[in-house]
């Protein structure tokens, strides 16, 4: 595998945010109220999201409850549209996606969207947006968090194993049961296998049964659990910590992280040592070592410019 440069880092991110944008066909980095008006009114008059965006996070609230926040077409090309950002936007720090206060996350699909009486097209065209939905998590510049009170199933657990931080509270569950109705859990076994061991994951593929929270937690598919209570300040705590760092420094960060479990050890450690080597060279990189030697909060630019 080739080395990547920092300079090829960040043109590969901007081509991810530009090529997203051009997919949803939106020139805007959040949607306006007029835009979701718009966007309501062309699904029925269902409001799918809520989109706020607050001191560097936007935070991307499922809001369909009557169907338990299903994945449906409209679903998840709301959310789609929602992570949609300008890749050089440094006032966006992290997306959040949580939903609405209740007991589910996520029920997975919306399963009258997959009878055999919509085709074989359309049945095509479910999947392969919930694919670009997951992919665009995976690329999306800043880091994605999922906030989980209730429970994830089937691909609404996909979505969770997709971000890149989970944080849920005691009481919440994570299942992958389309085996009991007939559709094995395929594509939600994708992301699911690459965050928990295998045993763990055929195990909730092929029985159907739910995991606790804290089985989640063991097996590495959430990052902490919290009592329910405690769920808003644990995520606060995350994005502000978030906020503290260089963005461009983190952007780089979450590429690495995606490129390196991808290969072997031996090439990793090539693509680690050249991905440091370049980041020395950045303002921030400079800056971060002159604050630590002064005791001092660093002063960054977020933006890519080299050290002279």
């Amino acid at each position: 595998m080739a080395l990547y440069s920092v300079g090829r880092v960040f043109a590969d991110l901007s081509q991810v945010g530009r090529s997203i944008t051009r997919t949803l066909a939106t020139g805007r980095t959040l949607l306006s109220s007029q835009q979701q008006q718009q966007q309501q009114q062309q699904s029925g008059g269902d409001k799918y999201v809520e989109i706020v965006e607050t001191r560097g996070v936007r935070r991307i609230q499922l809001t369909h409850q009557k169907t338990r926040n299903s994945l449906s077409l409209e679903m998840m090309s709301a959310i789609l549209r929602s992570l949609v950002t300008d890749s050089e936007n440094s006032k966006l720090r992290s997306i959040l996606i949580t939903a609405a206060p209740g007991n589910i996350f996520s029920a997975g699909h919306n399963l009258k969207e997959l009878r055999s009486s919509d085709g074989e097209d359309h049945h095509r065209s479910v999947f392969e947006m919930c694919a670009q939905l997951m992919k665009a998590i995976d690329k999306s510049p800043v880091p994605v968090i999922a906030a989980v009170d209730g429970l994830a199933a089937a691909a609404g657990c996909q979505l969770v194993a997709a971000c890149d931080i989970v944080v849920c509270t005691e009481r919440s569950s994570f299942s992958t049961p389309g085996a009991n109705f007939g559709i094995f859990c395929s594509t939600p076994g994708i992301p699911l296998i690459r965050n928990v061991p295998r045993k763990v994951a055929a195990h909730m593929l092929f029985t159907g049964l739910p995991i606790s929270a804290q089985e989640a937690y063991l097996a590495g598919l959430v990052s902490k659990v919290v009592p329910t209570d405690m769920l808003e300040e644990e995520v606060k705590k995350i994005t502000d910590a978030i906020n503290e760092k260089s963005r461009s420094v983190v952007r780089l960060g979450k590429r690495f992280i995606r490129e390196q479990v991808e290969v072997d050890a031996d090439t990793a450690y090539s693509l680690g040592t050249e991905i440091m080597v370049n980041n020395l060279k950045l303002k921030d990189a400079q800056e971060g070592i002159k604050s630590f030697s002064e005791k001092r909060r660093p002063s960054w630019t977020h933006g890519y410019e080299k050290d002279s």
